[in-house]
């Protein structure tokens, strides 16, 4: 199965329609968002193209295919405009072999990751190594100037831009 893995949209109905036209293209059987869907925060500038009501729009077209976890921005609000649910702190899954643990990474203090990948978004810094993993900011990156997400299959993520070019790769 392949999984797209993405983090902070903030709202930005500029670069998620960017990965809208990535999800179109590659045919994830799973998108995992890792929280921070809708709203900015008040620590952050304003995204492009800030227009929650669009990226509501487009992330409920995928919501048979999303796995999500809440980020520090997201409230009860954001749950009652979206298909899909998006409240759990965390998430473990097994996939192939490996076990992952899902998070916005706000909270890790209380998110059993022991004996599992973290993969988790809110820095906006992208990070690819065998135990900890940060997909970056699809929206709001920091520390780096690209606009990344992993893509996963068959024990290979890949860091990957908005523009297609892959940054790091991983194999495990």
């Amino acid at each position: 199965m392949k999984y797209l893995i993405a983090s902070d949209l903030h709202g930005s109905s500029f670069y998620v329609s960017k990965l809208e036209k990535i999800i179109e293209k590659e045919h994830p059987d799973k998108i995992i968002l890792l929280g921070d869907l809708l709203y900015h925060g008040p620590r952050n500038h304003l995204p492009e193209e800030y227009d929650t009501m669009k990226v509501i729009d487009i992330l409920n077209k995928y919501k048979d295919s999303i796995i999500a976890v809440r980020g520090n921005c997201d409230a009860e609000v954001d749950q009652m405009v979206l298909d899909f649910p998006i409240m759990d702190d965390y998430k473990l899954l097994e996939i192939d072999g490996l076990k992952w643990c899902l998070t916005h990474g706000h909270i890790n203090d209380r998110v059993p990751h022991q004996d599992a990948i973290l993969i988790q978004g809110h820095t906006h810094a992208y990070s690819l190594t065998p135990t900890f993993m940060n997909p970056g900011s699809i929206s709001i990156p920091k520390q780096h100037p690209e606009h990344t997400f992993i893509l996963y299959e068959n024990r290979y993520f890949q860091l990957v831009d908005l523009e297609g070019n892959k940054l790091e790769e991983l194999s495990l």
